[in-house]
């Protein structure tokens, strides 16, 4: 008779034949306490975004549906303010004169900030001049646009000599209705544009050398590796850099109100000081809650757009 032996079932931990299976390591659990400590660090940002970003949106959003002045309280007047927009010359010249300006902004600053975050790709990694070029962005709005302003002085102007003296063109940049959203534009160009070139730097050091060494064994000069492999992979990052410029440019306000005030002749106009204008000069708060509340929804309707029609979350590294 073949002999039974009775398999007795490995004890917990050891393996058949005495030996000790190897433990694997517990699962790390969160300490006692983390929950509320985490919720201790981020109250202050809570709080904050409560107090000063959603409790004013909601009011405003209410506003815009009232007539309220600052004297009176605010009456319930449903879509009047709204169809007072929509029959107002004055709004639309004013989001005319704000959709030139930010055309302007975008073209030539994305344009300029890609240049000049090649080129620092290509020729330097110094950081001394990537701080000298992000440097402008750091200054403020109001005393960037003093600055400019006496630089464009028509009489005292440095700028403005120099360019009488090479030229023999005299120009009133600010005093010029037809060069004055011009050189706002190009003010506001020159303080963004060392912020979105360290961007687009950084978009740049994400592309594998290996990329242009491809492209340089099959006979692609700078210019052609530039359109063809540099731009298609920073597709993301140059997506990011127009929103965030096409926004930053639709609120505009510091630049215009300390160089032009929105003249001359309503010829700088933007939006932003229309809508302070109605608010504060003439205490309409209801009715400038109202464009600002349709801004906003402009500016989301953009974005969005922009996100789809550029493919933002895609990139051609994968």
């Amino acid at each position: 008779m073949a002999q039974i032996v009775n398999e007795q079932p490995a004890a917990p931990g050891r393996r058949a034949g005495g030996r000790r299976a190897p433990q694997r390591p517990a699962a790390a659990s969160p300490r006692r306490g983390d929950g509320k400590l985490a919720w201790l660090l981020i109250t202050p940002a809570v709080a904050g975004f409560l107090v000063f970003f959603a409790y004013p949106t909601v009011r405003g959003v209410y506003y815009s549906f009232t007539s309220f002045h600052i004297l009176t309280a605010p009456k319930w007047v449903g879509l009047a303010n709204w169809r007072e927009m929509f029959g107002d010359s004055v709004f639309w010249h004013s989001l005319l004169v704000t959709v030139y300006f930010v055309g302007l902004s975008v073209v030539a600053g994305v344009l300029l900030s890609l240049i000049t975050a090649v080129v620092l790709h290509r020729l330097t990694r110094s950081t001394v001049i990537r701080g000298l070029v992000i440097l402008p962005f750091l200054i403020s709005g109001v005393v960037a646009a003093l600055v400019w302003q006496w630089m464009l002085d028509p009489q005292l102007g440095i700028v403005s000599q120099l360019l009488e003296k090479v030229t023999g063109v005299h120009l009133l940049f600010f005093s010029d209705s037809h060069w004055a959203v011009p050189s706002l534009a190009a003010v506001s160009v020159w303080k963004s544009m060392g912020y979105n070139a360290v961007l687009i730097f950084a978009g740049l050091q994400t592309i594998p050398p290996t990329v242009y060494e491809a492209g340089r064994l099959d006979g692609a000069s700078e210019f052609q590796m530039f359109r063809r492999l540099t731009v298609p992979l920073l597709r993301p990052i140059l997506v990011m850099v127009v929103i965030l410029t096409v926004i930053g440019s639709f609120q505009v306000f510091d630049i215009v109100s300390v160089t032009t005030q929105g003249g001359p002749a309503n010829a700088s106009n933007v939006l932003q000081m229309y809508i302070y204008e109605k608010g504060f000069g003439e205490l309409d708060f209801g009715y400038a809650s109202t464009m600002s509340l349709a801004l906003f929804v402009l500016l989301i309707a953009i974005t969005f757009t922009q996100m789809r029609l550029a493919r933002a979350n895609e990139t051609d590294l994968n």
